[in-house]
This record gives C-alpha cells, structure tokens and sequence, in this order.
C-alpha cells in the first residue's frame, strides 16, 4: 500500500481535508508528520495549504526553514514525489525547490471560489492520469496566490515543460501566463494553487462543478502501481 506523508505546521488548516481524502476516500496509508518526524519510508509528501506561521515575513518563509523541510528536500533529490497545495506551493518556492515567487493577489483581497484551469503537462506523479490539454474544475482560496517569474526562468520552464497547470479563460490572481502550477525540472516536486482536496469529495461539489480535480490524488497513486 502506497504510504503518504502529510506535513503539520502551526497554521496548517488543510491537513484534515487532505488526510480525509486519502484515508477515507482513496484507502491508502496516509500519516500526519511534525518536525520531529522520520520521514524515509513514505513513498510521497504533500504539503497542505494553510496559513503556517502565521504567514509571518512572507507566506511560507518560516516554514521553508523548518527541520521538516530539510528532510523533505533530501527526499526530493532522491526522486520521492513532493506536492505542495497553496501555501505548501508557497513553501517550495520559498525553499528553493521551485522557482519563482507568490506574492499578494493582484486584487489586494483573499479569493476563494471555483474555477477552470487546464492541465499542459501530463508526465508527472501528479499528472499521469490526465489527458493533455484536459479541463478541470477544481476550488482556489488565497489571498498571496500570484505566481511571477523574471523572463530568463520563465524561458526556462516553458522550455523544460514545468508548467503544469494553467488558469483557463479567467486569471483570478494575475499570475504571469495564468500560471496555476508549475513542477521542478525532474518532475517530482509539484506546486500548485488550487485546492484538489476541496474537489474530491463528490458530497461538497457545489452545482455546475465537477469531481475532475480528484485525478490529481489518483495519479499520485497510480504513479506508484
């Protein structure tokens, strides 16, 4: 059975919802871990959204300097698949293992809603199951959610196919090229805005959405069959 960690900061909120999820919907083998943890015999990471620290200095900044996360970067360099959802996204980055930066919506205000985002890289963990191009539906809820790039990195992972996934018709945050995802230059390290944990519950899928998003957990999964 795949065996899935699931990190825990002071202010992490979507723990719960992704540990539900896994547990109960997916009957894998998902476990809470803390900074005092041993992490080598998980198969994967996921780091939930949340507000860790209290989003002091920067979204993530603490938190990227965290006991746990060294870990997790080591697990990272041998290959293990790491998923940062919201502000675990904010976390990789501001760890170093993804580029780019979040910084506060183009709004000035927290957005929490559904929205459509495409999927553009189908060969990762956590995109396997997916078809290119593939609409989804799947909720965001963020108030630091704008990804920005300097033009030389975004060249960078155009060119090596990091983006992963893409705001469709709709840019909610003004992030460049409606970027919505992106994942590091092996493939195993994947960070994304959007919320899959929310869509995956097919009883809180509000009319006129869909469960589509559950195929991120799916393909984390199915990587390992």
């Amino acid at each position: 059975m795949v065996r899935i960690g699931i990190t825990v900061f002071p202010g992490s909120n979507c723990d719960r919802d992704v540990h539900h999820i896994l547990n109960n919907v997916f009957h894998v083998d998902a476990r809470y871990i803390w900074y005092e943890s041993s992490i080598d015999n998980f198969d994967c990471i996921i780091i939930p959204g949340g507000f860790t620290y209290g989003d002091r200095l920067r979204a993530g900044a603490i938190a990227a300097h965290s006991t746990i996360m060294n870990k997790i970067m080591d697990l990272a360099d041998d290959n293990v698949p790491i998923l940062g959802i919201c502000n675990g996204f904010q976390i990789l980055v501001e760890s170093g293992l993804l580029p780019g930066a979040l910084i506060v919506n183009e709004s000035l205000s927290f957005i929490c809603k559904w929205m459509n985002v495409v999927v553009t890289n189908t060969d990762t963990p956590f995109t396997n199951l997916f078809e290119k191009n593939q609409k989804i539906s799947i909720p965001i809820a963020h108030g630091e959610g704008r990804f920005i790039i300097d033009g030389k990195s975004y060249s960078k992972i155009r060119k090596n196919n990091q983006v992963t996934l893409e705001y469709w018709k709709n840019n909610p945050n003004g992030s460049t090229n409606n970027i919505a995802a992106i994942c590091n230059e092996k493939g195993n390290v994947m960070g994304m805005m959007p919320h899959p944990e929310r869509g995956s519950d097919r009883d809180l899928i509000p009319v006129g959405h869909n469960q589509s998003s559950i195929l991120i957990f799916k393909s984390m999964i199915n990587y390992f069959k």
